[in-house]
């Protein structure tokens, strides 16, 4: 038995070696390259010029953010639909920010400017923009803004931000404008 394993061992050996010669080319080991790591090399760059920091807001509430482009504050208009006096979710953060604003600064008045498109009568566009503008205010006083500093107005469609007869513009004109003391 013993014998028979040594000649069963010698013929595997012999068989593996065989098999190295026979292997394709492509399944031949393939030797490896030892490099060793570059030197990285820093270049000096200019340095660039920057754009003055933007205003920091230290007092959100501060009547300066009504003129800084970077508050909330100095947005001053709500849009509506077409035919309609509901404010729409995507102006109720704007809505909540001037109630916060007026609850803050008990000398500051507010005046709503509620306008309408030039399609319709003027009656009825005279109407639906003191709809408008009543809308904003009623948002105001459940915010907080007390009630005796805000009045709303209709202009109706007598002050068109755009004057084209497109969808585009009409869509523009649509709107209540929130102005401050002294604004108005």
């Amino acid at each position: 038995m013993r014998c028979s394993s040594l000649s069963l061992l010698a013929a595997s050996l012999l068989l593996a070696a065989c098999a190295a010669e026979l292997l394709a080319p492509e399944q031949k080991p393939v030797a490896t390259e030892v490099r060793a790591p570059k030197a990285v090399v820093v270049a000096e760059t200019p340095t660039p010029v920057l754009a003055p920091p933007a205003p920091v807001i230290v007092d959100a509430f501060d009547p300066v953010n009504l003129k800084n482009p970077q508050s909330i504050l100095s947005k001053r208009t709500v849009f509506f639909d077409y035919d309609q006096y509901v404010i729409r979710e995507e102006f109720k953060a704007l809505v909540e920010a001037h109630a916060k604003f007026l609850v803050k600064n008990p000398k500051m008045k507010m005046l709503i400017q509620g306008n309408a498109d030039e399609r319709g009568s003027r009656e009825y566009n005279v109407a639906l923009g003191q709809k408008r503008a009543e809308a904003i205010r009623k948002a105001l006083a459940l915010l907080g803004a007390p009630e005796g500093r805000v009045e709303a107005v209709s202009l109706g469609e007598e002050k068109p931000r755009c004057t084209e007869h497109a969808e585009s513009c009409w869509a523009q004109n649509r709107r209540g404008d929130m102005l401050y003391s002294g604004e108005y």
